[in-house]
Protein backbone atom coordinates (compact mmCIF):
# COMPACT_ATOMS: atom_id res chain seq x y z
CA UNK A 1 0.00 0.00 0.00
CA UNK A 2 1.16 3.50 -0.72
CA UNK A 3 2.52 5.70 2.03
CA UNK A 4 -0.66 7.51 3.14
CA UNK A 5 -0.84 9.43 6.40
CA UNK A 6 -3.51 11.74 7.73
CA UNK A 7 -3.59 14.84 9.85
CA UNK A 8 -6.47 16.98 11.01
CA UNK A 9 -7.29 20.06 8.95
CA UNK A 10 -6.28 23.40 10.47
CA UNK A 11 -7.06 26.94 9.41
CA UNK A 12 -3.64 27.05 7.75
CA UNK A 13 -5.09 24.53 5.25
CA UNK A 14 -8.10 26.65 4.29
CA UNK A 15 -6.45 28.18 1.19
CA UNK A 16 -5.53 24.68 0.00
CA UNK A 17 -9.10 23.46 0.54
CA UNK A 18 -10.45 26.47 -1.34
CA UNK A 19 -8.12 25.78 -4.26
CA UNK A 20 -9.30 22.15 -4.41
CA UNK A 21 -12.98 23.01 -4.10
CA UNK A 22 -12.68 25.54 -6.93
CA UNK A 23 -11.36 22.95 -9.39
CA UNK A 24 -14.06 21.95 -11.92
CA UNK A 25 -13.48 18.20 -11.35
CA UNK A 26 -14.10 18.66 -7.61
CA UNK A 27 -16.78 21.36 -7.86
CA UNK A 28 -18.85 19.07 -10.09
CA UNK A 29 -19.50 16.73 -7.17
CA UNK A 30 -18.92 18.85 -4.07
CA UNK A 31 -20.91 21.93 -5.16
CA UNK A 32 -19.26 23.95 -2.43
CA UNK A 33 -18.46 27.64 -2.14
CA UNK A 34 -14.74 28.36 -1.86
CA UNK A 35 -14.68 31.96 -0.67
CA UNK A 36 -12.71 32.53 2.55
CA UNK A 37 -16.00 33.18 4.37
CA UNK A 38 -17.55 29.93 3.12
CA UNK A 39 -14.48 27.87 3.99
CA UNK A 40 -14.45 29.36 7.50
CA UNK A 41 -18.20 28.79 7.89
CA UNK A 42 -18.05 25.17 6.76
CA UNK A 43 -14.69 23.97 8.11
CA UNK A 44 -14.07 26.32 11.06
CA UNK A 45 -16.50 24.62 13.48
CA UNK A 46 -14.80 21.27 12.91
CA UNK A 47 -11.34 22.79 13.41
CA UNK A 48 -12.61 24.32 16.66
CA UNK A 49 -14.12 21.02 17.85
CA UNK A 50 -17.70 22.34 17.75
CA UNK A 51 -18.79 19.71 15.19
CA UNK A 52 -18.59 15.94 15.61
CA UNK A 53 -17.32 15.61 12.03
CA UNK A 54 -13.58 15.13 11.53
CA UNK A 55 -11.78 16.71 8.57
CA UNK A 56 -8.52 15.02 7.60
CA UNK A 57 -5.92 15.92 5.02
CA UNK A 58 -4.73 12.84 3.17
CA UNK A 59 -0.98 13.05 2.65
CA UNK A 60 0.68 10.81 0.09
CA UNK A 61 4.38 10.50 0.80
CA UNK A 62 4.02 13.62 2.96
CA UNK A 63 2.28 15.76 0.31
CA UNK A 64 -1.38 16.77 0.86
CA UNK A 65 -3.43 15.36 -2.01
CA UNK A 66 -6.93 14.96 -0.61
CA UNK A 67 -9.56 15.55 2.03
CA UNK A 68 -11.47 12.93 3.98
CA UNK A 69 -14.39 13.80 6.22
CA UNK A 70 -15.36 11.20 8.81
CA UNK A 71 -18.23 11.01 11.29
CA UNK A 72 -20.53 8.55 12.94
CA UNK A 73 -23.70 8.17 10.89
CA UNK A 74 -25.68 8.88 14.07
CA UNK A 75 -23.91 12.22 14.60
CA UNK A 76 -26.08 13.84 11.92
CA UNK A 77 -29.83 13.21 11.84
CA UNK A 78 -30.01 13.80 8.07
CA UNK A 79 -27.29 11.19 7.42
CA UNK A 80 -28.99 8.63 9.61
CA UNK A 81 -32.37 9.24 7.95
CA UNK A 82 -30.97 9.16 4.41
CA UNK A 83 -28.78 6.11 4.93
CA UNK A 84 -31.59 4.13 6.55
CA UNK A 85 -33.82 4.99 3.57
CA UNK A 86 -31.20 3.48 1.26
CA UNK A 87 -30.51 0.29 3.20
CA UNK A 88 -29.53 -1.26 6.49
CA UNK A 89 -27.04 0.74 8.52
CA UNK A 90 -25.78 -0.84 11.74
CA UNK A 91 -25.61 1.17 14.94
CA UNK A 92 -22.15 2.66 15.37
CA UNK A 93 -21.42 2.85 11.62
CA UNK A 94 -19.04 5.50 10.37
CA UNK A 95 -19.43 7.44 7.13
CA UNK A 96 -16.81 9.09 4.93
CA UNK A 97 -16.77 11.76 2.27
CA UNK A 98 -13.63 12.40 0.29
CA UNK A 99 -12.01 14.21 -2.58
CA UNK A 100 -8.69 14.20 -4.34
CA UNK A 101 -7.51 17.73 -4.93
CA UNK A 102 -4.39 16.68 -6.78
CA UNK A 103 -3.28 13.82 -9.02
CA UNK A 104 -6.64 12.41 -10.02
CA UNK A 105 -6.69 9.48 -12.43
CA UNK A 106 -3.66 7.70 -10.93
CA UNK A 107 -5.52 5.25 -8.68
CA UNK A 108 -4.74 7.28 -5.57
CA UNK A 109 -8.40 7.76 -4.58
CA UNK A 110 -8.99 4.11 -3.64
CA UNK A 111 -5.63 4.04 -1.85
CA UNK A 112 -6.53 7.10 0.23
CA UNK A 113 -9.96 5.70 1.12
CA UNK A 114 -8.48 2.30 1.99
CA UNK A 115 -5.89 3.92 4.26
CA UNK A 116 -8.61 5.93 6.04
CA UNK A 117 -10.75 2.82 6.46
CA UNK A 118 -7.79 1.04 8.04
CA UNK A 119 -7.28 4.01 10.34
CA UNK A 120 -10.99 4.01 11.19
CA UNK A 121 -10.87 0.40 12.37
CA UNK A 122 -8.14 1.43 14.81
CA UNK A 123 -9.63 4.78 15.85
CA UNK A 124 -13.18 3.47 16.25
CA UNK A 125 -12.94 -0.03 17.75
CA UNK A 126 -16.73 -0.35 18.15
CA UNK A 127 -17.51 0.61 14.55
CA UNK A 128 -19.03 -2.40 12.76
CA UNK A 129 -19.03 -0.88 9.25
CA UNK A 130 -18.17 2.10 7.09
CA UNK A 131 -21.02 3.29 4.85
CA UNK A 132 -20.98 5.87 2.08
CA UNK A 133 -23.81 7.32 0.02
CA UNK A 134 -22.81 8.27 -3.52
CA UNK A 135 -24.94 9.80 -6.24
CA UNK A 136 -25.18 7.14 -8.96
CA UNK A 137 -23.90 9.56 -11.60
CA UNK A 138 -20.53 9.75 -9.81
CA UNK A 139 -19.29 6.50 -11.28
CA UNK A 140 -15.63 7.17 -10.45
CA UNK A 141 -16.48 7.58 -6.76
CA UNK A 142 -18.52 4.44 -6.28
CA UNK A 143 -16.11 2.40 -8.40
CA UNK A 144 -13.24 3.62 -6.20
CA UNK A 145 -15.16 2.37 -3.16
CA UNK A 146 -15.76 -0.99 -4.83
CA UNK A 147 -11.99 -1.29 -5.49
CA UNK A 148 -11.47 -0.91 -1.74
CA UNK A 149 -13.95 -3.72 -1.04
CA UNK A 150 -17.18 -1.82 -0.41
CA UNK A 151 -20.31 -3.50 -1.74
CA UNK A 152 -23.62 -2.00 -2.67
CA UNK A 153 -25.99 -2.34 0.24
CA UNK A 154 -28.90 -0.34 -1.11
CA UNK A 155 -30.10 2.28 -3.53
CA UNK A 156 -32.77 4.93 -3.74
CA UNK A 157 -33.60 8.52 -4.40
CA UNK A 158 -32.07 11.28 -2.27
CA UNK A 159 -31.70 14.95 -3.02
CA UNK A 160 -28.40 15.27 -4.91
CA UNK A 161 -25.83 17.94 -4.02
CA UNK A 162 -25.80 19.03 -7.66
CA UNK A 163 -29.27 19.77 -9.06
CA UNK A 164 -28.01 18.54 -12.45
CA UNK A 165 -27.95 14.98 -11.12
CA UNK A 166 -30.68 12.40 -11.00
CA UNK A 167 -31.62 11.66 -7.38
CA UNK A 168 -30.54 7.98 -7.58
CA UNK A 169 -27.90 7.18 -4.93
CA UNK A 170 -26.02 4.02 -4.04
CA UNK A 171 -25.29 3.06 -0.46
CA UNK A 172 -21.94 1.27 -0.24
CA UNK A 173 -20.85 -0.62 2.84
CA UNK A 174 -17.66 -2.21 4.10
CA UNK A 175 -17.95 -4.35 7.21
CA UNK A 176 -15.17 -4.56 9.77
CA UNK A 177 -12.97 -7.56 8.99
CA UNK A 178 -13.46 -10.57 11.24
CA UNK A 179 -16.59 -9.10 12.79
CA UNK A 180 -18.45 -11.80 14.68
CA UNK A 181 -22.12 -11.85 13.81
Amino acid sequence: MADWTFRRVTRADFDLLASWLSQPAVARWWVHEWTPEAIERDFGPTVDGREPNQDWLGLYEGVPLGLVQRSLVSDYEENERDFRMLGGVPDGAVTLDYLLGERRGEGLGPQMVSAMVDRTWGDCPDCPAVVVSVVAANVASWRALEKVGFRRAGAGDLEPDNPKDDPMHHLLRLDRPNLRR
